[in-house]
């Protein structure tokens, strides 16, 4: 196999580069900083991609995971970095053959501020996306589907593991600093939540590529979580304080739209310390259907018990390494 991998100094994108390469595949990452793994060439995907910044050769498949993953930014910085290099990214597979294009996604393109369990394949998105993260991975994934060759679209759900940048980091900071709270959120059953782990992602994007299965997946490790109860657990096993404040839902809402409309006027103080976005996510369960994926890409590689205890592993190595 031969494939071109952006973003391949990110978190997804590095992992799979990784893989692919102790699996002997020729891999090229393309993307702003040097990957660690494979052939890296550094360009800014914002911009045309010419032919001669890439080495010589047709590719099996391009694996497009750069993407600004965030809850938080301006609109111009998710168009750019979403759409606009998405937009790039097809121009230059249209001149190079057409390979396989193999787009990461998310599960936040089907988001709204409601309990949602079990959304498969068939779900349309909400009239308003939760936040201009989603709404502009969803228009890269309307440009995806106008692709003329091979394509296939991927809609991960919480990914977490070594390297995170996102889900858990945030979440751990926050814990550490005993401000975590409870959010209260409407009815009485608990809030449930998927996620998948790293290397179970990477390792269906592999059988993706190799099976070159084309469509929509969404993707996680198919074994949800009591949302409060297992993130207290994390926290006890990493002797973090455990959550004791509990607030509201609509308070907590309202005192996100504050921060959030403050920060808008003041962007100098940089991103706001609660977002409503990350309310929602804790707010309302999120669970996906994921038989499409299990029937045709097969089960997780790695259990969900598994890739915790990696992640445990790795994230006391991180603290230790940066103590000293």
């Amino acid at each position: 196999m031969r494939i071109l991998v952006t973003g391949g100094s990110g978190f997804v994108g590095g992992a799979l580069c990784a893989k692919t390469v102790a699996l002997g595949w020729e891999t090229v990452s393309l993307a702003r900083r040097p990957s660690q793994h494979g052939l890296s060439v550094q360009a800014d995907l914002t911009r045309p991609i010419a032919d001669s910044a890439l080495p010589p050769g047709a590719f099996d498949a391009v694996v497009h995971a750069a993407a600004r993953s965030s809850p938080w930014g301006a609109r111009r910085e998710f168009e750019a970095q979403n759409i606009e290099a998405t937009r790039n990214l097809i121009d230059w597979c249209r001149h190079a053959g057409c390979p396989h294009l193999v787009y990461i996604s998310t599960s936040a393109v089907l988001y709204r501020n409601e309990h949602q369990l079990g959304m498969d394949e068939s779900l349309a998105p909400p009239p308003r996306f939760i936040n201009e993260y989603a709404r502009a991975k969803f228009a890269a994934e309307e440009l995806v589907r106008a692709y003329p060759g091979p394509r296939t679209i991927l809609r991960p759900r919480a990914v977490f593991g070594p390297g995170d940048t996102v889900v858990f980091p945030r979440l751990l900071r926050v814990a550490k600093e005993g401000k975590f709270p409870l959010i209260e959120s409407a009815g009485t059953e608990p809030v449930q939540a998927d996620l998948i782990y790293i290397d179970t992602l990477v390792d269906y994007i592999v059988r993706v590529i190799e099976k070159r299965a084309t469509g929509l997946f969404h993707l996680t490790n198919n074994q949800p979580v009591t949302m409060i109860p297992f993130l207290t657990d994390i926290f006890a096993r990493l002797d973090l304080p455990a959550p004791r404040r509990r607030i509201k839902v609509a308070r907590a809402m309202a005192a996100a739209r504050f921060v959030e409309i403050l920060l808008r006027a003041l962007p100098f103080l940089g991103e706001p310390p609660i977002t409503r976005f990350g309310i929602s996510v804790f707010a309302y369960s999120k669970t996906m259907n994921v038989t499409k994926s299990l029937r045709e890409l097969g089960p997780p590689s790695v259990s969900l018990e598994d890739g915790i205890e990696r992640f445990l592993a790795w994230y006391r190595a991180q603290q230790a390494q940066a103590q000293t």
